[in-house]
């Protein structure tokens, strides 16, 4: 399946016009050569990359409009040589994108096959950085002047919580209602606290299809089909919300990398709830997010499994991490500011008031809070104007009584 889709920054193409936005894919069935493309592609600036692990499109995970998606297309020939061949040639017929093969065999006779059926460039393992680059800059030349431009992927911003009930859930879902009516932009939220999420249940929306099916049917996954398997929330969010019922379904990374591929490419912002399903730190969820959230709570429990996971996953400066202390009561933490700080190794960005009336009451009504004004709410919008640059207006104080008007 799609695997790692990434953005390359430090780059061996000095000069090359265009090679820094290129899309390209990576189409092995073993795994050790897609490794080897992808480090023969390191450093290409800004090109976007992913990877597949079958040669047949619509059966595998290969999607069927590959060409119509990628500038460049660089195929195995070592896996299964007839099958890439017929690749090379569909691609081929369709004009879209430039097609490039490699092997570790020199063949003439596969060579001028390859050439026959299509493709643009014959790379060898181990691959030369100069000579993908070269490749790679007449790849970009040769793309037609009348494609429409690729549109950025959306940002995406990861909830997870350091243990059960900590409060992702409910931040994440308000954070998503806020960033969708503050930005304007098209936003997505992804329950994939999978199977027992409820974020729909927090928003009072009832979903007839899930983030399970969607990952149940991954080889057929594109804008069209995420599409039909969403709501839209009154506030103007839409939702892949997690089953209504308990489902029996064991999710792979993979899958869920594709789908937070066609979702960032369909929407400006996704915000993706993790609850706290820590296997689901090893996907792009984790890797590609703008910001990841870890929610917590100022009680021992909640403070050592951070302190856990901020040393294991965060010790580098990406992703970019921002803490948030939920349900945060200053004089009766029982835990001082400064050994929560050295817990967390760092001062938390975020603290959420507690407020337990406003959450009851938003259970109770399935309204988000930042539809209502509260200290909680406040915090939240707070939280998204961070992320989209605007201000949020102040508070409008009530005029105070005057016998003079």
């Amino acid at each position: 399946m799609a695997t790692n889709p990434s953005s390359y920054s430090e780059s061996p193409f000095p000069g090359s016009i265009g090679v820094e936005d290129l899309s390209i894919a990576v189409i092995s069935t073993n795994e050790d050569h897609r490794i080897e493309a992808l480090h023969g592609l390191h450093g290409c600036a800004g090109a976007y990359v992913s990877e597949f692990s079958s040669y047949v499109p619509g059966e595998g995970d290969l999607p069927m409009a590959l060409d119509e998606e990628c500038d460049v297309i660089i195929i195995d020939l070592d896996g299964d040589a007839e099958a890439a061949l017929d690749l090379v040639e569909n691609i081929g017929a369709n004009g879209g994108a430039t097609v490039m093969v490699y092997s570790e065999s020199s063949d003439p006779e596969l060579l001028v096959r390859c050439m026959r059926a299509g493709a643009r460039e014959f790379l060898t393992i181990p691959f030369s950085h100069d000579l993908v680059a070269d490749a790679l800059v007449r790849a970009a030349a040769r793309r037609p002047t009348t494609r429409p431009a690729k549109k950025p992927a959306g940002k995406m911003f990861a909830f997870i919580g350091s243990k059960g009930g900590a409060g992702a859930t409910m931040l994440g879902c308000n954070f998503a209602v806020a960033l969708a009516k503050e930005s304007g932009e098209r936003t997505l939220l992804i329950d994939l606290d999978l199977p027992l999420g409820d974020a729909a249940l927090n928003l009072g929306i009832t979903a007839e299809f899930s983030a399970i099916d969607a990952l149940q049917q991954v080889d057929r996954l594109d804008g069209k089909f995420l599409e039909q398997l969403l709501v839209k929330h009154s506030s103007g969010l839409w939702v892949l919300a997690a089953p209504g019922r308990f489902v029996q379904y064991q999710s792979d990374n993979e899958g869920i990398n594709r789908l937070l591929h066609v979702a960032r490419h369909e929407f400006d912002n996704v915000v993706v709830d993790l609850g706290s399903r820590l296997e689901l730190m090893g996907t792009t969820a984790y890797r590609e997010a703008t910001t990841v959230y870890l929610v917590t709570q100022a009680s021992i429990p909640e403070l050592r499994n951070s302190n856990r996971l901020i040393t294991q996953f965060f010790s580098a400066q990406v992703p970019k991490l921002e803490i948030v202390i939920n349900r945060y009561e200053s004089r009766v933490l029982g835990v001082s500011e400064e050994h929560i700080t050295k817990a967390l190794t760092r001062p938390a960005q975020w603290k959420i008031p507690n407020d337990y009336a406003a959450v009851k009451n938003m259970q109770i009504s399935a309204k988000p809070l930042v539809l209502t004004d509260s200290a909680i709410s406040r915090q939240v919008r707070l939280m998204v104007s961070s992320v989209t640059g605007k201000s949020e207006a102040p508070a409008k104080k009530k005029k105070a009584f005057s016998l003079f008007g």
